[in-house]
């Protein structure tokens, strides 16, 4: 009797358990998610909408296009170089020698611009440069219109097929115009549907702006357009395709355009590198234009593109992790699910490229178009997270195509292994700097992505995949703690700055986040050569083991150790809070004090600068508070005031930075991704206990 009143309460038990996850655990409707945060705009702003595919970005303002907003046109493998500097001396990088500062007893040398090297240190700072392909847009056939002479506008972007939808009237004459790029190839395909066309009075051109790489920060827009003498076009027309070659010193790349119609190419205007494409006939004509290093051999017709395009992107929503927050009567909750959303989309087009993405994305330059090396975890982990592994691992390859560089440079400067640079171009050297060239956060980034990787596939053949590079830089990081003998310690610096950047370099030693992460990649590094069976070797462990404790000071872990009064140092609270990394963005290490952690995090809430913040440092703070169960305040921290995004998802960049500021948008993803699937000790949504959240597919972080 016991044993059937067991078996009927075991089955009550599972159609309970049915019926609950029937409720939690169904699959999301994740299209009825997705639409309402479609973008409309009925006026170009100061950001474009966007189409793209990770490596190549189309920006366009309310037409569709590129018409009266000189938006940008950018990709992965689009670089210049200006011309060498002509002072004798600094004619050639070998020119180049850097400053030499005193380390730990010795000259080291490092790459920072010499004043006595002015021209050939900028020049490395500025070259190469990415540059602004090509401008696409209306031509009103040598009339006057502006954006104001537009009637009836509306746009819309089409999340769930990348198709942008741009509707106006011209002097009572509708035009409709649709907008994508291809998935597979760095192509922009464009439709065009109105009455002006046959008449004559609408077409396209094409405008190829130069390249200069003056200015740290080109936004919103890229090139000179007034600069025509500095380089060359030409135009090859065939029937129904032509090609322009652009050619600025020696870059070269091809816009190989092709339309349906009776139409024709022609150009350039004189005095310009800008060229028309003119129908001859009909009220509807659709083109595509291939940007590529190389000329064309195929290009695929716009209704392919549009296809693949509406077939990319419903596969993207619809695989991998999703979330559905209860927007209906709780507006955080509607703005939080708008911010994931677009910002999926947005960093999915302008950061799932060859290479990392610059601060940017493919929307602007920021530093010259360069990618910072100490930002890849939050620029791309995220991926990973909401099950999107296959475009993180797009660019995770910089690690074994940087080794070459990065060995040099530790070997260079006296250190064992690999030392990973900063602020890099896609061949792997960094420019001169004294915060590139000082700053080692960046060091343990690949233990980071390898585990994680290896978490998702435990394999030889990761491990495999990621063993030299994770030796390099363990060897790197052993060989740069230095053993201070008189005061019997490992020393991290001086010189050097932590993750916040803006303490005196020479007097920065030990600080709080780089301490604990050095211990953690050191462990990881040590478990990586466990799982080979193979020797680990003696450096690293006692590295790892005789690293000092985090500085503690009045009952709070601060950014380095003997920092004077930093509570009070409006310097030292105007830059990223990293101390709270420690439980968050990484497994503490064992001298971790809860208590000293809590306390930290309570000076952080009520003393920072936050309008001086960067966007990352609000995520980063809602993982933290999210470790210490304050899942409200995360939320608070996800939609701070000084962490804004505008109408179509796109973070501000606030005083600091231009706009978009994507590693505000990557680090929230990180950051609800880790509130959505828990973490290793404690799996699990970790949202406000009133928020009725729906998750699937997300995993606990793996530590």
């Amino acid at each position: 009797m016991a044993t059937r009143t067991g078996i009927r309460v075991l089955r009550l038990l599972g159609l309970l358990l049915s019926c609950v996850f029937l409720v939690h655990g169904a699959k999301i409707d994740r299209k009825a998610v997705v639409q309402p945060f479609n973008p409309k705009r009925n006026a170009s702003a100061d950001t474009p909408m966007q189409v793209g595919n990770g490596n190549f970005v189309f920006s366009a303002d309310v037409t569709g296009l590129q018409t009266f907003v000189p938006f940008n046109t950018l990709s992965s493998w689009g670089w210049h170089n200006s011309s060498l500097p002509t002072t004798p001396g600094q004619t050639s990088i070998s020119d180049f020698t850097g400053l030499q500062w005193w380390t730990h007893g010795r000259l080291v040398t490092y790459d920072q611009p010499n004043p006595a090297e002015a021209n050939i240190s900028q020049w490395l700072i500025a070259n190469p440069h990415r540059i602004n392909l090509v401008r696409i847009g209306l031509n009103f056939q040598g009339n006057a219109v502006s954006e104001d002479d537009l009637e009836d506008k509306s746009q819309s972007l089409d999340l769930y097929s990348g198709l942008l939808h741009s509707t106006f009237s011209l002097k009572g004459s509708k035009v409709s115009v649709q907008t994508a790029v291809d998935p597979n190839s760095d192509t922009v395909a464009v439709q065009i549907n109105s009455t002006l066309l046959s008449s004559g009075a609408l077409g396209v051109f094409f405008d190829y702006p130069y390249a200069t790489g003056q200015n740290k920060f080109d936004a919103p827009f890229v090139g000179l357009f007034n600069a025509t003498t500095n380089h060359t076009t030409s135009l090859k027309a065939q029937k129904q395709s032509a090609v322009v070659q652009h050619d600025l010193d020696a870059t070269t790349y091809f816009t190989t355009v092709r339309w349906v119609g009776n139409a024709s190419m022609t150009g350039p205007k004189p005095s310009t590198h800008r060229y028309f494409l003119t129908l001859n006939q009909g009220n509807r004509f659709s083109f595509t234009a291939n940007l590529a290093p190389a000329q064309a051999r195929t290009v695929v017709s716009a209704q392919s593109v549009f296809d693949s395009s509406a077939a990319w992107w419903h596969s993207y929503w619809n695989r991998g992790a999703f979330i559905s927050l209860p927007s209906a009567q709780n507006s955080d909750a509607k703005e939080l699910q708008r911010r994931i959303i677009l910002s999926q989309y947005l960093v999915t087009i302008n950061e799932a490229g060859r290479d990392p993405p610059q601060e940017s994305g493919l929307t602007n330059n920021g530093w010259y178009g360069k990618f910072h090396l100490e930002m890849v975890c939050w620029h791309s982990l995220h991926f990973g997270l909401w099950g999107k592994e296959d475009l993180l691992e797009r660019h995770d390859s910089i690690y074994s195509r940087f080794l070459p560089t990065s060995y040099q440079r530790a070997r260079e400067m006296g250190y064992e292994g690999a030392r990973w640079g900063k602020m890099s171009d896609p061949s792997g050297r960094s420019a001169p700097g004294e915060i590139n060239s000082l700053l080692i956060w960046q060091q343990p980034h690949p233990f980071y992505f390898a585990e994680a990787e290896y978490q998702r596939r435990p394999s030889n053949k990761t491990l495999q995949k990621w063993d030299e590079v994770l030796t390099a830089s363990a060897d790197f990081m052993a060989s740069y703690a230095f053993h201070n003998q008189s005061l019997d310690v490992l020393q991290l610096g001086p010189p050097m700055y932590p993750a916040s950047e803006n303490t005196n370099p020479n007097a920065t030693v030990n600080p709080t986040f780089e301490l604990a992460y050095w211990r953690w990649g050191l462990d990881i590094a040590a478990q990586w050569k466990q799982r080979q069976n193979k020797t680990v070797p003696h450096a690293w462990t006692s590295v790892a083991n005789n690293l000092p404790p985090m500085p503690v000071e009045n009952g709070t872990y601060v950014i380095y150790t003997g920092v004077p009064d930093m509570w009070n140092d409006p310097t030292l609270t105007s830059d990223h809070p990293s101390m709270a990394m420690i439980n968050g963005f990484i497994r503490p290490p064992p001298d971790f004090n809860f208590t000293i952690f809590n306390n930290t995090m309570n000076r952080i809430y009520q003393t920072w600068n936050w309008t001086e913040s960067f966007g990352w440092d609000f995520p980063m703070v809602a993982m933290a508070a999210a470790r210490l169960g304050d899942f409200g305040r995360a939320i608070d921290f996800l939609l701070q005031p000084n962490f804004p995004f505008d109408d179509v998802g796109m973070p501000i960049g606030g005083t600091r930075v231009p706009t978009p500021y994507f590693p505000g948008s990557t680090s929230l993803l990180m950051a609800v991704a880790m509130m959505a699937g828990g973490w290793k000790d404690a799996p699990g949504l970790k949202f406000p206990a009133d928020w009725d959240v729906q998750a699937e597919g997300f995993k606990p972080l793996f530590f």
